[in-house]
């Protein structure tokens, strides 16, 4: 028997009175809904690949560059690169595109 035996039981969120957590809390800004997730990964890091290898987001997720692509993976452009490479990935900046075809690779939006 009690409150809650009861038809008409207080619902979820109910503390008994006391102010409850979502409205304690304070809530600020603007989420927007249909914002990406994109995940950045620098020119540097394909290094590790052996020469003429294709890259793509599977191969990025075995080698433990990527842990979870998330909504893509884009390329950026900061460091070296020494090996030709097929890179085949969501988005490229225009310094990581440039490096990577200056060494005689491909980039490839998928």
């Amino acid at each position: 028997k009690g409150q809650k035996a009861r038809s008409g039981a207080p619902r979820p969120g109910f503390e008994g009175g006391q102010m409850p957590l979502y409205r304690r809390l304070p809530k600020r800004g603007f989420t927007n809904m249909n914002s990406k997730h994109i995940v950045g990964i620098n020119v540097s890091a394909l290094e590790r690949f052996d020469n003429d290898t294709v890259v793509t987001v599977e191969t990025l997720l075995e080698s433990g560059i990527v842990k979870n692509p998330r909504d893509g993976v884009k390329i950026l452009g900061n460091g070296e690169l020494t090996k030709k490479l097929t890179v085949k990935v969501n988005a490229f900046s225009e310094s990581a595109k440039s490096k990577i075809e200056a060494l005689g690779g491909t980039c490839e939006v998928i």
